[in-house]
């Protein structure tokens, strides 16, 4: 039964990270980011910080690698969003290249 709830843990971790990257890849495809709720990263960002601590405090690995990876996507939509346009065409730029 232990390892059933190992992977539902690991498959909730996936799916969790998973949510995120769509809506990062759309912002740094078109750098536009006004319709996105800053008080909802900011409490978001803040969540996932604090998951983090208690999964490490915990040795609970997958609160850790879900919520670490969670809190650097979110992290960078919170980044992308508080940047001014410029800021997000470097961004973008740098991370998708020219063909």
């Amino acid at each position: 039964m232990s390892g059933l709830v190992a992977g539902l843990g690991y498959s909730a971790a996936v799916l969790s990270t998973a949510s995120f990257t769509p809506q990062a890849w759309k912002i740094i495809r078109s750098r536009k980011t006004h319709d996105i709720s800053l008080g909802m990263y900011v409490l978001t960002v803040t969540a996932f910080a604090a998951w983090l601590a208690f999964g490490l405090l915990r040795r609970e690995w997958p609160l850790v690698l879900s919520n670490g990876i969670c809190l650097a996507l979110s992290g960078f939509i919170l980044t992308m969003k508080l940047l001014p346009p410029t800021g997000k065409r470097k961004v973008a730029e740098t991370l998708i290249k020219p063909r």
